[in-house]
């Protein structure tokens, strides 16, 4: 993907050449069985689909008729102003067009109001299939390995499950209605045509498929440009993101210029390729009107000397030059559905290659129960890497007893939210196993392992709620009492009674009505209200100040009894008390002990710990 990027870059700095279409390289490669995979996502709503058939048929059918009818009201005038002159009654001549003037009207009331059908029909079938496909994205989305998620930017991800299925199921609504209607309107012109005249009938035929063979031509050229577009798209959306939840940081380096260029730059290259789809898109238009312009002069020519001959009469070759407009519209129509849908099936491959990302590995069908679980963690040879060419941890082994607490330290990237990760099964390994209570976590549902263990991460997650609502996301039953009591225990109940609503205060990540420190004891106390056997501390106080620390600290300690801790700290400070304390770095435990232990050996955890604390004196 990151080399695709690069070769778009390059390219967009070469000026626009619309005919150079065929070097774009974002070709989508499974275009075919993404059509496939829409055809049968449709044929789930037959029922719908054979009523737009159906309204389909019998509307284009009377539209198809109406020429005829305008030819023979204008076969009868001419034949009437010729028997009785200029000058002839009124209400005679009205007389003799009355009647193919009353099957025109009924033509096209009854055309008009099986087309509404059918554009309603259509609407419903495009909306019902993007709820059917943002349904498989929500449900997928619970599915993906946390991998997935470092790998693509979250606005690229969110192009592909809200741009990309809005695209599709506009395209539906609209082009391929156009292109239903398209086909019925000309199979029925065709027929109606030959039973009057089979040469002129040959003759639009002909000329008509030039433009047909235009439009198949572009269509084969256009593919490409719509796939860039939406890759562009998706990548503009994600450094967006970026930016808007970076804007502190951007701003405390004073790189908003930089941020400007960067996004001016993208912005630029979505410029650049949504102007060639546009090209497209309206270059077509005038090159096959064009084209069913010839039609139209030709069918003039050779129909009026048919007239002239006594052939046919004026009032069919009227019908034909009528036929050619019918028809023409149409296929001008069509080409533009092709360009349409050449974009809906770039969002269709985006989005289908979600889908089909690979899943977390599923729950065994037999899965083990702990009864009565006590905690007890064991690490066995583990071997793990985010790709298995790179392998990030290898033989690493450790035992934990009940209720012990477990100190994991060392320097950044050492590994070590990766080793609690594991331990969630966020990410699967490559060899050993990992059991609580000597079972292996493979064998245990993971709803059933993950409610055994409480998170309380480095970066606070809050959503749009209120403050009790958020604190009661791990036990949704909890009752208010239940609430008060966790948030006394986390040392938050005090500043939650400060606010105007307390616990009905309405907060979220994006809002400043608490700070990032209390934001941090709302996650300490909505981890501890689950009542978990494993607690697991990730940087926890790494985001607080001095005092609320020694709060935490002092919540921490009694909230921790008679539970199993893994606790995560750069503050060496903060676990002296710990039961076993690991160090990591590069992946590997280099050193495990009691803090006692570890400074008596004078190795690498006795470093960390008085650089430390000589930093603090200076």
């Amino acid at each position: 993907m990151k080399k695709q990027r690069k070769k778009n870059q390059s390219k967009n700095k070469k000026e626009f050449d619309p005919v150079d279409l065929t070097e774009m390289e974002d070709i989508p490669k499974n275009s075919k069985a993404s059509a496939k995979r829409l055809m049968a996502l449709l044929c789930q709503q037959k029922s719908a689909l054979l009523i737009i058939l159906l309204a389909a048929v019998i509307s284009n059918g009377l539209f198809a008729l109406t020429p005829i009818f305008m030819g023979q009201a204008l076969d009868r005038l001419i034949q009437a102003i010729s028997a009785n002159g200029i000058g002839g009654n009124f209400e005679t001549l009205a007389k003799i067009v009355l009647s193919p003037l009353l099957l025109l009207a009924i033509a096209y009331l009854f055309g008009a109001i099986f087309s509404f059908l059918q554009e309603y029909t259509m609407a419903s079938v495009g909306e019902k299939l993007a709820l059917s496909l943002r349904e498989q994205i929500s449900k997928k989305i619970t599915k993906l390995p946390l991998h997935y998620y470092d790998a693509n930017e979250t606005g690229e991800i969110l192009s592909r499950t809200t741009n990309d299925p809005d695209k599709i199921a506009e395209v539906l609504k609209t082009g391929a209605l156009q292109f239903v209607n398209a086909i019925c309107n000309i199979i029925f012109s065709i027929v109606i045509m030959l039973t009057q005249s089979p040469f002129m009938t040959v003759l639009i035929i002909s000329t008509m498929s030039l433009s047909v063979f235009a439009t198949k031509w572009i269509s084969a050229k256009t593919l490409a440009i719509f796939y860039e577009n939406q890759m562009v798209l998706g990548e503009l959306n994600g450094k967006i993101e970026e930016y808007y939840t970076g804007n502190l940081i951007i701003k405390s380096f004073n790189q908003q210029d930089k941020v400007i260029q960067t996004e001016r730059e993208l912005s630029e290259r979505q410029y650049q390729a949504n102007k060639k789809s546009q090209f497209v898109i309206f270059a077509i238009y005038p090159a096959i009107r064009f084209l069913t312009q010839l039609s139209f002069v030709a069918t003039a020519i050779v129909g009026g000397f048919f007239a002239i001959k006594g052939t046919i009469t004026i009032g069919t070759v009227q019908a034909f030059l009528q036929y050619v407009n019918q028809i023409s519209d149409p296929i001008t129509q069509s080409s533009y559905f092709v360009n349409s849908l050449q974009a809906a099936l770039a969002s269709a491959e985006r989005v289908f290659e979600f889908l089909d990302e690979a899943e977390t590995v599923p729950d065994t069908t037999t899965p083990k129960q702990i009864a009565a679980p006590d905690g007890a963690v064991a690490f066995e040879h583990v071997r793990f890497g985010y790709h298995p060419d790179k392998i990030l941890m290898e033989d690493i082994s450790f035992t934990v007893r009940p209720n012990e607490m477990v100190a994991i330290v060392g320097p950044t990237g050492a590994g070590k939210t990766t080793l609690v990760n594991l331990l969630l099964r966020f990410y699967e390994l490559d060899g050993g196993k990992i059991t609580v209570d000597n079972i292996d976590i493979k064998d245990l549902s993971k709803s059933k392992l993950r409610r055994m263990v409480g998170m309380v991460l480095q970066d606070t997650w809050l959503f749009k709620g209120t403050i009790a609502e958020n604190i009661a996301y791990g036990k949704m039953d909890a009752t208010r009492e239940d609430i008060i009591q966790v948030a006394k225990a986390a040392r938050c109940d005090h500043f939650i009674r400060t606010l105007s609503a307390g616990y009905d205060t309405v907060i979220s990540n994006d809002e400043g009505t608490i700070s990032q420190g209390q934001m941090q004891l709302l996650t300490i106390a909505r981890a501890m209200l689950a009542n978990p056997v494993l607690m697991i501390l990730d940087e926890a106080t790494s985001s607080v100040d001095t005092k609320t620390e020694l709060e935490v600290q002092q919540a921490m300690v009694s909230s921790m009894k008679g539970k199993t801790s893994f606790v995560i700290a750069h503050r060496l400070s903060t676990i002296k008390s710990a039961d076993l304390i690991l160090v990591m770095k590069n992946g590997t435990i280099v050193e495990k002990g009691t803090h006692q232990e570890l400074l008596a050996a004078d190795t690498f955890y006795a470093d960390l710990y008085n650089s430390q604390f000589n930093n603090l004196a200076l």
